[in-house]
């Protein structure tokens, strides 16, 4: 089903406004929510918008030019240099865009809670209302993790500090502080119980939130908190429902013509609102890294890591996944007199669909990472075979045969081999900085960039020990400005 087209007359009613501080989002002639929700269908068409709301893209961006997933590209006219030149501050563009994409987006959830206390379902309606509801829920708890994810220090610490935490719209003017982990991890879970409590598993359609999401949602969760006893009892039981796909369905996941694996995934469709070059404001994927199409003709501006194309082998499935088949590779591209032209590994993880050139569904959660999960816990329960046992569970799937088990003498090195596995099957999904970010240390890693790459692109810094400040995102300068009760995170 197409949620895309169904909900613009609420969504023009509710979010049609501009303002400096994300959270005072209360305008003045702003239609309120208990005129514009006088119905369940319009809790529906309510609903539709807020997930609309919700975009992956600039992550997978900030993921991707803050570490080791991208370089500069044959057509690059100097898109994201400061960016992959590794300069952050609170006056730069990530911090301020996913921040105020999230406040938002809980804008919009929050309007949508609070006109549902008022509107009675009629005979038969009740279960669409729920199922509305907790989607909402997790819609909402959802926003709040991935602030999170980019704006506290420390995930297993609940005393540091957190996001706002919020449940309401504030009003104009309002002032807000920063909530604790803990306060705001609280929060979070409070929404899944109640999602949980709403939803069901009826829907097999990955694009709508059902139980498993919140299920998924909670092991990611837990294992970004070090809760692993909670965090793989629920990725063994998702892992279970949702097998890892084989070759030929992890090709097609990327078209769009396979569902296997997936838990849940944004959806992109002709025409929808997400349906252009991304800018920093919300594209398609694939425009992250062209211009026209994934091929070399497509104008790519940024490419590959060689590093990064360095671990794939081609016997692997997703060499052939993320790497378009015109690109130009140097057999000797250290060696090359000119590397630019010479060795250009253009990037097709998301080539489109729907006839749409780089439009595809943004999979935000997939077997995969459950798995990994699984191996994360084994790790620290220092279970080095069980680790091996998982990541070669996960190679068999990407190379279509039996692969050799890994052998690993320690756990710094199984966590290691977690995070190399992960750089390669979580590419350009949006997890690289954050996996360091948590596991850095733990696995002796950080980012491992192509000093031919940073040499083209002139940039100052090549690499950060993964114990830097800007594995912490700032809060956007802005938002400081405006609201004194907003603490800044430390070095910056």
């Amino acid at each position: 089903m197409k949620k895309i087209n169904k909900f613009y007359a609420i969504l023009l009613a509710l979010i049609t406004f501009a303002c400096n501080d994300a959270i005072d989002i209360e305008q003045p002639g702003l239609l309120l929510s208990e005129n514009a929700f006088q119905s369940v269908d319009d809790l529906q068409a309510g609903l539709y918008g807020a997930y609309n709301g919700f975009d992956y893209t600039g992550e997978i961006l900030f993921n991707g030019i803050y570490t080791d997933e991208l370089a500069l590209g044959l057509n690059n006219g100097g898109q994201n240099a400061s960016e992959y030149d590794l300069v952050l501050t609170p006056a730069s563009v990530f911090p301020v865009v996913i921040w105020t994409k999230y406040y938002i987006a809980l804008a919009n959830v929050n309007r949508l809670i609070e006109a549902s206390g008022s509107i009675q379902p009629e005979d038969g309606e009740l279960d669409t209302y729920n199922l509305i509801l907790g989607q909402a829920y997790a819609l909402r708890a959802f926003a709040h993790f991935q602030l999170q994810t980019y704006y506290t220090t420390d995930y297993t610490d609940d005393s540091a500090m957190g996001v706002i935490a919020l449940n309401y719209v504030p009003e104009i003017g309002e002032q807000l502080s920063r909530n604790t982990n803990g306060e705001v991890f609280s929060f979070i879970e409070s929404d899944l119980v109640l999602a949980n409590n709403l939803l069901d598993n009826s829907s097999t359609d990955p694009t709508f939130i059902n139980k498993d999401f919140v299920k998924a949602l909670s092991a990611r969760m837990a294992a970004y908190r070090g809760n692993y006893t909670v965090a793989a009892t629920l990725a063994s039981e998702l892992l279970a429902d949702y097998p890892i796909a084989s070759s030929a369905d992890y090709f097609n996941i990327w078209e769009d013509t396979s569902n296997a694996e997936i838990i849940f995934k944004l959806e992109r469709t002709a025409n929808d609102s997400y349906d252009a070059q991304e800018t920093g404001s919300g594209g398609t994927a694939g425009s992250l890294f062209a211009f026209a199409n994934s091929t070399i003709d497509g104008s790519p501006y940024m490419e590959m890591d060689r590093h990064l194309f360095n671990e794939l082998s081609t016997a692997d499935i997703r060499s052939s996944r993320y790497i378009d088949p015109t690109s130009v590779i140097s057999p000797d591209y250290q060696n090359s007199l000119d590397y630019k032209s010479e060795d250009i590994l253009v990037i097709r993880k998301y080539p489109g669909s729907e006839t749409v050139n780089l439009m595809n569904d943004l999979k935000v959660f997939r077997s995969a990472e459950m798995l990994f999960i699984m191996a994360e816990a084994a790790a620290e329960n220092n279970q080095l075979v069980d680790v091996a046992t998982l990541i070669k569970q996960l190679r068999d799937a990407r190379f279509g045969s039996a692969q050799p088990l890994p052998v690993y003498a320690t756990q710094t090195e199984a966590f290691g081999a977690i995070l190399d596995e992960r750089r390669l099957e979580l590419a350009y999904e949006g997890h690289r900085w954050v996996d360091i970010k948590r596991l850095g240390a733990k696995g002796n890693r950080t980012l491992d960039r192509e000093p031919l790459d940073c040499a083209l692109a002139n940039a100052v810094e090549c690499s950060m020990p993964n114990t830097d400040k800007r594995f912490t995102m700032p809060i956007p300068l802005n938002e400081i400005d405006i609201n004194p009760l907003l603490a800044q995170n430390p070095g910056y």
